[in-house]
């Protein structure tokens, strides 16, 4: 299934993306895609179901429909660094002997095709395409080898980043990535038994048309079952967390020169099976 949350800014609705590409409201049948929905029970119910005889939404997804988030009420908003060997090397920075971990604040995420804002005083806002793991069934001290039970499907996460916040600004990472509007998250959940090949799946990402990244999750340091399993470690995983996995080479930061994002630009990326996003850069707000 693809699952979508759709409308207006913080009224999205429950949805479901049926054969022909259109939008089938699930309101009937769930609150919204999150907590319990995501759960394997909650998911079993939504296949049961015959998306032909959904009500059908108007317009269409992506460009006269709206799409938000694909996942409501997000708990945790946990981040991966460093988790693609070549990424490491155009940020000048080792191999992790483990995963490094950092958060996205809750309130940076949104939708799509929503705009990203250039925060105040930035000078370096980059971006970063990503795949993004949806949890369903929660655990702590998750077995690797059991850790895909937990996940109830995948999405395309752009995870923007100011880099002088980052890395310049005394303190963590979280810093320069929790800014509003620097989680663009969908435009579709797929659940896990549509992805065939999780460690095979192409991404890229272009600003103006151009193309800065091109990789595949086939190079992922540390893959899924090994990033659910550690990150259980050090915090329970609920229904709804969102793990976004690293980034490939073609950041701004590694560029030569470095490139970065000052307003008027488009970014556009997307995963393989995933589907895109779109979003308009709108410069920082004046002092």
């Amino acid at each position: 299934m693809k699952l979508v949350r759709y409308g207006t800014p913080g009224a999205e609705k429950p949805g479901l993306i049926d054969n022909s590409g259109r939008v089938r409201d699930l309101s009937g049948a769930a609150a919204d895609i999150g907590g319990e929905t995501l759960r394997p029970a909650g998911l079993k119910a939504l296949r049961a179901l015959d998306a032909e005889t959904l009500p059908l939404v108007a317009g269409t997804p992506q460009q006269d429909l709206r799409l938000g988030p694909c996942v409501g009420g997000i708990g945790k908003f946990i981040c991966i660094g460093l988790n693609y060997a070549d990424h490491a090397e155009e940020a000048g920075m080792p191999i992790p002997p483990e995963p490094v971990i950092f958060n996205k604040w809750t309130s940076a995420v949104v939708g799509p095709n929503d705009a990203i804002q250039v925060p105040r005083g930035s000078v370096k806002t980059d971006w970063e395409v990503e795949l993004g793991v949806v949890i369903g069934e929660p655990g702590s001290y998750i077995d690797e080898a059991d850790a895909m039970n937990h996940v109830a499907g995948f999405c395309v996460v752009n995870d923007v980043s100011e880099r002088s916040f980052q890395l310049e600004r005394a303190g963590t990472w979280d810093k320069g990535k929790g800014c509003d509007t620097f989680g663009p998250t969908g435009p579709w959940l797929v659940t896990r038994d549509e992805v065939a090949d999780v460690d095979n799946l192409e991404m890229w990402l272009d600003v103006d048309g151009e193309r800065m990244q091109s990789g595949s999750t086939a190079t992922l340091i540390y893959k899924v079952p090994h990033l659910v399993s550690y990150c259980s470690r050090f915090m329970s995983l609920q229904s709804g967390d969102v793990i976004s996995t690293g980034t490939p080479p073609g950041v701004g930061m590694g560029k030569s020169p470095q490139r970065y994002l000052h307003g008027g630009e488009v970014v556009t990326l997307g995963i393989a099976g995933l589907g895109t996003q779109r979003s308009e850069v709108l410069a920082a707000p004046e002092t």
